[in-house]
């Protein structure tokens, strides 16, 4: 299992920012992929999230959340300690 962080993005979502900037205030690394600017990134978000088709797409170790779910973010970060 990767213990890190992806976030699949597009440059104008609002929840996408939300979601960055909730990691980076709790230092915790991540990486970001632009679904809106890379059909390779696109393709690999739909897989990981069973075919979603709305950002943020976070993956935290092996759990997938589609949207900025806070909670669900928390609970998922467990794996990280």
């Amino acid at each position: 299992m990767e213990k890190k962080v992806k976030i699949y993005t597009t440059s104008g979502c609002n929840y996408c920012r939300q979601a960055k900037e909730y990691f980076t205030e709790r230092g915790i690394e991540f990486e970001t992929f632009d679904v809106g600017t890379d059909k390779e990134a696109l393709k690999e978000m739909k897989t990981v999230s069973g075919g979603a088709r709305s950002v943020p797409v976070i993956v935290v170790c092996d759990r997938v959340i589609v949207g900025f779910e806070p909670a669900e973010i928390e609970k998922a970060l467990e794996c990280l300690q």
